[in-house]
């Protein structure tokens, strides 16, 4: 019996070892870039963050995530009639009064500020503050490279309406914030929905800073015209523990949720698009790889984007 079950084996394994080849990957070696971060949106100063790229084998340690911010670049911005050279702004170093704007900027809150070294481009001269219909020009001198790149500040588009709903999955008294948009007809538009909670907690609000939800930019390939009805979930439920399971990702009701809903220009949507692709498909060998794009000039990576928000207040009342 031993004899007959190898006999029957033994082929197979010849010709298993007789289909074996060595596959040999050729990885590309580590470039460093730099990469920028920069934003302008309506009644606000541009910010522009400079880092550098991360070897993929480096340390995910907190100094060397630090350690790759860049300092002593020469920044400006210029919207075709006003140019101005933007400060280094630093979180260890900040102008009295400016310790709010900071926290939301590098996503650090407020009382920690000073425990790190983050430093950013801004400035408080408003005559270069985002106003819509105008186009941004960025130039960033660093270690003798130059990087440049334009953004829109296009019209807003407001939503018709917000409203809470509900759901019927759920435990009574959580929903989704819902909201009604009539988008234009005959162009293109693109839009990105964030939010907070502005409950008072102890005399604050619930969410200090606006957060994205799971899939946050969208655009009208689809409902160019239309007026139609959409959701979105609670982001800041999926890794609180304190809310049970079945409802996360709701609204209580109760809650009042600030909603920014910004209008953005083709490249921004698509660089957005691609990077919330990549967050959502990590880790999933299955995925297609996604390429983020740039609208960088000049061999650095990242975003100079322009947007123009119109924002509403959402009561989770039936």
């Amino acid at each position: 019996m031993e004899f007959r079950v190898l006999s029957l084996f033994l082929p197979l394994i010849v010709l298993l070892s007789a289909c074996t080849k060595e596959v040999k990957i050729d990885i590309p070696g580590y470039e460093e870039k730099i990469v920028v971060d920069g934003r302008i949106e309506t009644g606000m100063p541009p910010i522009v963050l400079l880092s550098k790229t991360q070897d993929i084998y480096s340390p995910t340690t907190l100094d060397a995530f630090l350690n790759g911010f860049q300092s002593g670049a020469t920044v400006t911005v210029s919207d075709g009639t006003t140019t101005v050279v933007l400060d280094e702004i630093c979180s260890d170093n900040l102008p009295p009064g400016t310790e709010a704007m900071a926290a939301a900027l590098f996503g650090v809150p407020q009382e920690e500020l000073a425990n790190y070294h983050l430093c950013a481009y801004s400035t408080f001269n408003t005559a270069i503050w985002g106003q819509v219909g105008k186009t941004y020009s960025l130039k960033v001198e660093l270690n003798g490279q130059t990087y440049t790149s334009s953004t829109q500040i296009v019209n807003p588009t407001p939503l018709d309406s917000v409203f809470w709903v509900q759901d019927p999955g759920a435990n009574p008294g959580y929903g989704f914030s819902w909201a009604t948009l009539s988008d234009p007809g005959g162009q293109y538009d693109a839009y990105m929905w964030e939010v907070k909670r502005v409950n008072m907690v102890d005399g604050v609000t619930k969410d200090p800073n606006f957060k994205a939800t799971f899939s946050p930019v969208i655009d009208d390939e689809f409902f160019n015209g239309q007026t139609f009805n959409f959701y979105y979930e609670n982001p800041f439920t999926w890794n609180d523990n304190s809310v049970a399971d079945k409802n996360k990702g709701y609204y209580k009701e109760g809650d009042s949720v600030a909603i920014k809903f910004s209008k953005l220009d083709p490249t921004v949507y698509n660089f957005l698009e691609k990077k919330y692709m990549q967050l959502q498909t990590a880790g999933n060998p299955f995925a297609a790889p996604t390429t983020i794009p740039t609208n960088i000039q000049g061999g650095a990576i990242g975003l100079w984007a322009g947007y123009s928000p119109s924002f509403d207040t959402l009561y989770c009342v039936p």
